[in-house]
């Protein structure tokens, strides 16, 4: 009876499904879980079943005290590998316990955006975006600082006392890419790292040694 109104019709919901999906934010984080919780087994990495799970299951004590210190600097991550209750829930966490004067060298997480509450102490933190601008200022406790995802970022210890930060992110696996271990222990030639740097053999030498066998998350 109305002969082009099928046609119509479709040609509106297709035009209608592009409208959205370029008005629709992009997702940066971790999909949205489709079950209330899913803490894999083991050994069929299928979702256990509920009624084998305890409150126990859903609580991580290892974030309550200071991990194993390492240049005046010590961090805890809680991602999903320690923690496997945060399994499709897109969220983490890690403790940084920081020396007077301890850093955390400059890195990065490639899937997340942190959100850095200081416990205690003063920090000075700050992060470096694309136009190689630096946002940076010493935060003291109870302040909170966000570095985007992807960009470089860093923490020294400014006060003369012990600091702690919580990190939040919002992947349950954010990772973390640390540059002086990313450059110089990763097995990148040395021709390249002196022409980049301006380095001697013998500096590149001294770098891949203390880094070479440095294992950080």
């Amino acid at each position: 009876m109305f002969p082009n109104m099928t046609f119509i019709l479709v040609m509106f919901i297709l035009h209608f499904t592009i409208l959205i999906h370029h008005l629709s934010p992009v997702s940066a984080s971790d999909p949205d879980p489709i079950q209330d919780y899913c803490l894999p087994s083991p050994h069929t990495h299928q979702c256990k079943n509920s009624s084998s799970l305890t409150v126990e299951d859903f609580v991580f004590s290892g974030i309550k005290h200071p991990g194993k210190f390492t240049n005046k600097f010590s961090g805890v991550p809680v991602s999903v590998t320690a923690f496997p209750a945060l399994n499709t829930l897109g969220m983490s966490l890690v403790r940084a316990d920081f020396e007077v004067g301890g850093i955390n060298v400059p890195h990065y997480h490639p899937r997340a955006t942190e959100v850095a509450y200081v416990l205690e102490g003063k920090v000075y933190s700050g992060f470096v975006d694309t136009q190689n601008k630096v946002f940076a200022k010493v935060i003291e406790k109870g302040e909170v600082m966000v570095f985007p995802r992807g960009v470089l970022h860093f923490q020294m210890n400014v006060g003369d006392a012990r600091a702690t930060v919580i990190g939040s992110f919002d992947s349950q696996n954010p990772g973390s890419v640390k540059l002086p271990v990313a450059l110089f222990g990763s097995g990148i030639k040395d021709e390249l790292l002196e022409k980049a740097f301006g380095l001697k053999s013998k500096d590149v030498s001294k770098l891949k040694k203390r880094f070479g066998s440095e294992n950080e998350d």
